[in-house]
């Protein structure tokens, strides 16, 4: 449930209201809207009775959330949630693009992309320090050192930098670096390191599970946000289906499913989606269509070379070509890029 507080609510009243949810041994969660505080109250409700919050000093009303993932719903906060990212940021009007190679496979590869992107109209540089691989015997990346490498790129461009992280360990390191932690498709539901990256301060970039429900997926970021941590963006990636055509199945309804469920940006990632760098931008421009606020492109400048996802890897002249495709979708449909 939610307690709505009023407009002219002071602070000593909020702050009442959140010693009475402790009282009821539920967690409450502040949620700073336009005009008016929302306490969500998080935690098992079966047993408690909400009419003595009800009447509390300041209480506007005491709503159910239909909702499972409380503090992610758009029941909670009607508002969408705008996340600062480098040069722009997610959740307004205005899109945000984050591009760069799947894997950081060295220091001059890694500047060059990270011109070029920046060049082009990116907002962020994503990089792999660390890569979850099926194989074991592929190239997982050059951990701390191409931590280094992105932290030198984003000095030489001002770019935000994104990178993955794989374990709850590896949490402290990659927040040293970055200035997004990203948790992959492959960790969605891998509870303790959303506990632990919802415990840092740094926004989290959540990718959907490859055979994930929209709910399960929201309950995920749930995990995050029940940490204090609010800036969550979520990423649409394709899903595995019975398709081989393409690597996954890109879920193009899911975009503004999620944007009626929930409060949070919504990004779509194209490369994984499809898995082949001819459909990038066809698929990019249908993302921007259906209400993405930003996309995720992995950008190499010489695909063929590349150590990790070559193959759905365009080039930094097919990226800006991409942008330009995209703006002109963004402007139809009322937004800017």
């Amino acid at each position: 449930m939610i307690v709505v507080m009023k407009s002219d609510a002071t602070d000593e009243q909020v702050a009442h209201m959140i010693r009475r949810v402790r009282d009821m041994g539920l967690e409450p969660h502040i949620i700073e809207g336009t005009g008016r505080t929302v306490i969500a109250c998080v935690g098992d409700e079966r047993l408690k009775a909400p009419e003595g919050l009800a009447v509390g000093a300041g209480v506007e009303k005491v709503m159910p959330v239909r909702a499972r993932y409380t503090i992610a719903s758009r029941e909670v906060k009607r508002e969408p949630t705008v996340i600062e990212l480098g040069r722009g940021s997610l959740g307004g009007s205005a899109l945000g693009i984050i591009a760069g190679p799947c894997a950081v496979e060295g220091r001059e590869m890694l500047l060059e992309t990270a011109h070029a992107v920046k060049e082009a109209g990116a907002v962020a540089l994503r990089g792999g320090a660390f890569k979850p691989r099926t194989d074991p015997y592929s190239f997982q990346g050059l951990g701390q050192e191409g931590l280094g490498y992105l932290a030198e790129a984003r000095e030489a461009t001002g770019l935000a930098v994104v990178a993955e992280v794989m374990a709850p360990e590896q949490v402290p390191v990659v927040a040293r670096y970055a200035d997004v932690l990203q948790v992959g498709a492959r960790n969605m539901q891998n509870f303790v390191l959303l506990s632990a990256v919802g415990a840092c301060n740094k926004p989290v970039l959540l990718k959907r599970g490859m055979s994930a429900s929209l709910e399960e997926f929201l309950l995920a970021a749930e995990y995050i946000l029940s940490r204090d941590n609010e800036r969550v963006i979520l990423c649409e990636r394709g899903i595995r289906t019975f398709e081989t055509f393409t690597r996954n199945t890109f879920a193009v309804a899911a975009v503004p499913a999620l944007k009626a469920a929930t409060h949070l940006p919504v990004i779509a990632d194209p490369s994984h989606a499809t898995g082949r760098a001819d459909l990038v931008e066809a698929v990019s421009r249908a993302a921007v269509a259906a209400g993405a606020d930003g996309l995720i492109i992995e950008v190499h400048p010489d695909p063929e070379t590349a150590l990790v996802d070559g193959q759905q890897s365009i080039t930094p002249e097919a990226f800006a070509h991409l942008v330009e495709s995209c703006r002109a979708v963004a402007e139809a449909v009322g937004r800017s890029l």
